[in-house]
């Protein structure tokens, strides 16, 4: 995996990963304040709209989709 490149699960996909709406869905669901401000985590899985099990540390958090696999916030602090 290249730097510029995030993991499926919390990259740009066809879903919202903080609401789980479709990205080419007319309805504009707002997205939390939380979320705009990188506050929290995510929820959705962004290939496939799943809910994922999150888990919420003090030094950040991990994100699990059944079917993507892992995502880990400190292997995303490297990309910002």
């Amino acid at each position: 995996m290249t730097t510029e490149q995030l993991p499926e699960i919390v990259g740009a996909g066809k879903f919202n990963v903080y609401t789980g709406i479709g990205t080419d869905s007319a309805a504009g669901a707002a997205v939390p304040t939380a979320a705009q401000l990188g506050l929290e985590a995510p929820r959705f899985c962004a290939a496939c709209g799943r809910r994922m099990i999150v888990q919420i540390r003090p030094d950040g958090w991990w994100a699990k989709c059944s079917r993507h696999g892992l995502a880990d916030s400190t292997e995303l602090d490297s990309r910002r």
